[in-house]
């Protein structure tokens, strides 16, 4: 049974790397003359990656918060008095500049070529591999919206419930196990703010007590670096585990298993019915975590994509032709 396991894995892993609607894997080889495109990405990627690894956090969150309003359009990048940039879960949100200096090297080499929304695609697997993850197999030929719009955006905070999170991810076709492996993995690295946490730490849910599900040793570490009451907001990592905070690995799930999950969410899946077995399974095999991780970016990526004659190419990410 476990070797089916595996075989249905790989098997639905090749199927999302074929073809997802318009997109292919693939799409711009033998467009942009002799340069590779994915290649001049990779290697803006690579230089970032060298001086900031957390960019790989950055952008695994610009990618979501880009594909969960209106689809993996790029509406995100657009600047503007009322653009997406100006909602509330997206002030923290950075990597703008890094997709800026991809697109002018690709606009460079091969003008009017690649979308903006693939730049992001491509950008998060890149960073994602050189953070020790999987280098799975980007389909490409998105197109860019038109209008990115602050009314528009409702993402999941991090203490939203299991079920209004499985709710969530099921409005937009993602199954539960999509759910905790885009929402686990995309935790594995990065950080957060004090601010974020301290209701977990002194008051949680008004009950003027703990969360009683956080590691008590954690708590009182956590307490340390968050006092109550402190005007400074620390940064903590998501990943607790020792020299792990930005290896993109199956850390987060084996935290929460352990009673260490930053976000209340990581941590209410580790426990909940619907969630439990899926997050016991990944924290027992990272190799099996890798594969369906990738599966699922692959699966983000092509969410509500515009392709073919739909949308446009943008000279610069930041603005509309």
């Amino acid at each position: 049974m476990k070797s089916f396991g595996v075989v249905v894995v790989l098997l639905v892993l090749l199927n999302l790397t074929s073809c997802h609607g318009a997109l292919q894997a693939g799409f711009y080889s033998g467009k942009c003359g002799t340069n590779n495109v994915e290649s001049i990405i990779r290697n803006v990627v690579r230089q970032r990656f060298a001086r900031d690894p957390s960019i790989v956090a950055a952008l695994l969150r610009l990618q979501f918060h880009d594909c969960f309003v209106t689809g993996c359009d790029a509406s995100l990048l657009l600047d503007g008095p009322s653009s997406e940039k100006t909602s509330p879960p997206n002030f923290s949100v950075r990597g703008y500049d890094l997709i800026d200096q991809i697109k002018s090297a690709l606009e460079r080499a091969c003008p009017r070529l690649v979308s903006c929304a693939d730049i992001i695609a491509v950008a998060t697997r890149d960073a994602v591999a050189l953070a020790r993850g999987m280098n799975y197999r980007v389909q490409t030929g998105r197109r860019d919206g038109f209008s990115g719009q602050a009314r528009n955006v409702n993402l999941p905070g991090p203490s939203i419930s299991v079920p209004s999170s499985i709710a969530f991810f099921g409005s937009k076709g993602f199954t539960v196990r999509d759910m905790v492996l885009l929402i686990g993995g995309g935790h594995t690295v990065g950080i957060t703010h004090c601010s974020f946490i301290q209701d977990r730490l002194f008051n949680h849910r008004n009950t003027g007590r703990p969360d009683p599900s956080m590691n008590p040793t954690l708590r009182n570490q956590l307490r340390g670096r968050c006092p109550q009451g402190s005007p400074i907001d620390n940064l903590i990592n998501l990943d607790q585990t020792p020299g792990s905070s930005l290896v993109v690995d199956n850390g987060s799930y084996r935290q929460a298993r352990a009673g260490r999950a930053i976000f209340e969410i990581d941590q209410s899946m580790a426990s909940h019915p619907s969630t439990s077995g899926i997050v016991f399974s990944l924290a027992n095999n990272g190799a099996s975590f890798q594969t369906q991780f990738g599966a699922a970016m692959i699966k983000m990526g092509a969410l509500q994509v515009l392709t073919g004659r739909s949308g446009e190419i943008r000279r610069t990410c930041r603005r509309r032709n």
